[in-house]
């Protein structure tokens, strides 16, 4: 009787069972490229994996920023900060002003275009510390600690202005334009507040600006938030948000 011999596993014997066909093809079609297991090892290529996985998780799969669920983390790990060490933080809420119009004209994909061009607006307005997140639909939001009241104003106006003076190229010699309503609460300092508390206050101040008319930022004005611009200017320099000449 003749045996019939496995061909060997390209595998390591303790990765061979692991079922990692399906999260393969998944970082594949997401533009993840895996460093060769011959190069790197058994060890450092699951690491490589496992880290892909952890961060397609965090992120929005059309616009590359974070997503809801990384968005909700960074929002309880801020609460816990602005409660423990007191410094002023804030959280944007921005909404693309007749964004369901724009997809009624043109298409979802011009939608998609759309989506992709105020992502990209965001990630560009934004310090390292910050978080940008697209949190759905046509909905985005920012993150920003170390935040005092002039600071944000001025970020919220940069981000509305940036958004509203790029076009879209949606085919030859045909370009769409957008806008943005934001809404802006401050965490209080030195307080644990759930974080749909926080939010909703930003909601109420986007709300306002899309009554007011759209295209504008309200922030709620925060009742004690000492300005600490010129303590600490390396920290809140507003000129970072200028553009260069």
């Amino acid at each position: 009787m003749s045996v019939v011999r496995a061909k060997p596993s390209p595998l390591a014997p303790d990765t061979a069972t692991l079922r990692l066909d399906a999260a393969l093809q998944l970082l594949e079609q997401s533009g993840h490229v895996l460093p060769s297991l011959h190069a790197v090892g058994r060890a450092a290529w699951l690491q490589a994996v496992i880290d892909s996985l952890c961060e397609l998780s965090s992120q929005d799969p059309l616009t590359g920023l974070a997503n809801r669920r990384h968005f909700e983390l960074a929002l309880d790990r801020e609460i816990d900060r602005v409660a423990r060490a007191g410094e002023p933080a804030l959280v944007l809420m921005i909404d693309i002003d007749n964004f369901k119009q724009v997809n009624d004209t043109y298409g979802h994909a011009t939608g998609d275009l759309v989506l992709k061009s105020v992502a990209h607006v965001l990630q560009g307005c934004i310090r390292p510390m910050d978080t940008v997140s697209r949190i759905g639909g046509e909905e985005f939001a920012i993150i920003l600690p170390n935040c005092p009241f002039d600071f944000g104003q001025t970020a919220a106006e940069r981000v509305r202005t940036k958004v509203q003076n790029r076009s879209v190229l949606i085919a030859p010699g045909q370009e769409v334009s957008v806008t943005v309503s934001i809404g802006g609460a401050f965490a209080p300092q030195r307080a644990r507040i759930p974080a749909q508390q926080w939010l909703s206050r930003a909601d109420q101040q986007l709300y306002i600006a899309k009554r007011e008319g759209r295209n504008r930022a309200r922030l709620e004005v925060p009742p004690m938030l000492p300005s600490e611009a010129e303590s600490r200017p390396a920290l809140f320099d507003t000129s970072w948000f200028h553009e260069a000449k």
